[in-house]
């Protein structure tokens, strides 16, 4: 899972922005986003560059807190 959709909405991004910034395609940037699909770990890093924020909060951990 990842927090992708969170962190466009929080900085007021629009999808078709990071699938251009990406060169990726709309409908690849929008499965992210609704989680249908993963980005790679290559992906994600880039994601994180392009929205200048730390790799690790762009994904859910999978830990439950104790």
């Amino acid at each position: 899972m990842n927090c992708i959709k969170e962190i466009l909405d929080a900085k007021g991004i629009k999808q078709v922005w990071l699938s251009e910034k990406l060169g990726k395609s709309y409908n690849m940037v929008n499965s992210y986003v609704q989680n249908r699909s993963q980005p790679s770990l290559e992906i994600l890093n880039e994601i994180a560059e392009i929205l200048d924020v730390d790799v690790k909060d762009l994904v859910v951990s999978n830990k439950s807190k104790i």
